[in-house]
């Protein structure tokens, strides 16, 4: 689902893992893109997609009635060799 609400903004999703509490993704996006615009969209696709499913587990951990907690953190990785981002991404204690 992040990939292809990827590709409706131009962009690639190069990897992606998470934790139980948050994810990780590395997008390459056009410098034009809002990366606000482009997190609000992956997070309420997202949202609706996995309600859609109705997983119990998920119905215990949201944020009041949110799936997603409102904020998020964005960084630009120019001049870090994206095998090292992919490796910290992959490296992440994925839940069963």
């Amino acid at each position: 689902m992040f990939a292809n609400v990827c590709l409706k903004f131009n962009s690639e999703l190069i990897e992606f893992d998470g934790e139980e509490v948050h994810v990780h993704l590395l997008i390459l996006y056009p410098p034009k893109l809002s990366i606000a615009d482009l997190v609000f969209k992956l997070k309420g696709t997202s949202s609706v997609i996995i309600r859609n499913r109705n997983y119990p587990s998920v119905k215990s951990q949201l944020w009041g009635k949110a799936l997603w907690s409102p904020s998020y953190f964005a960084s630009s990785c120019t001049g870090a060799p994206i095998s090292i981002i992919r490796q910290y991404i992959n490296r992440q204690k994925t839940p069963d």
